[in-house]
């Protein structure tokens, strides 16, 4: 009997980084039907002047915990896009890195439930969360743009840029006034999922590209 064996294939599988790539999309709409949904269910609860987190503690919870755990997921399947359909060079690797974290941190301040409600019981972590997760959205955008800038220049500016506006506004997030932090939270958001959506976007092209 012959010693040898057939290597392992290696190719990228396109329906995979299609459906993975469209759910990223998913868990972004998601998180926003959620805090749009828990906008109009809560009670006196001002959209301009209060921030996500006060949507995510009390009776309606829920609706928002559901929303940061689809992002969660679609954090984590860009991610797995990202490891499978690696662009090469260090800077790759850092941002899939970068993603986990990114990923897993949204899970815990869903999880934690220490927002909102003036929890001081135990060890509450909730603002080194939001911290590190600022940091790992950075690193993301600026790691993977070279990656993308392999595939099209397009996606790098896109990604580049989006990285020095998520840099420039959100250290400026903890100097605003009480009264319109949310509404400036929510632009944070879009920006954070905008950086998603543009990772999503190349997978998907690349899938349909490679399934022609």
């Amino acid at each position: 009997m012959s010693s040898e064996t057939t290597p392992p294939a290696n190719e990228n599988q396109p329906m995979l980084m299609i459906c993975l790539g469209w759910f990223v999309v998913f868990g972004c709409v998601t998180l926003s039907a959620s805090i749009l949904i828990a906008d109009f269910v809560v009670p006196d609860h001002d959209w301009i002047a209060d921030t996500i987190s006060d949507l995510g503690a009390g009776r309606y919870e829920f609706i928002v915990d559901i929303g940061l755990y689809a992002y969660s997921a679609a954090i984590l399947c860009a991610a797995l896009l990202a490891a499978h359909v690696h662009m090469g060079g260090k800077g790759w690797s850092i941002g899939i890195l970068g993603l986990l974290v990114f990923g897993l941190l949204v899970f815990l301040i869903g999880a934690r439930n220490e927002y909102g409600d003036a929890d001081s019981d135990g060890w509450v972590i909730h603002g080194y969360l939001v911290y590190a997760l600022g940091a790992a959205v950075a690193v993301v955008a600026f790691s993977m743009a070279k990656g993308l800038q392999r595939a099209n220049y397009r996606y790098a500016y896109t990604l580049r840029g989006l990285g020095v506006l998520w840099v420039i506004c959100t250290p400026a997030f903890y100097f605003l006034p009480t009264g319109i932090d949310g509404i400036y939270e929510r632009w944070l958001g879009v920006i954070a999922s905008a950086i998603l959506i543009t990772l999503a976007i190349f997978f998907i092209r690349r899938g349909h590209q490679l399934n022609a």
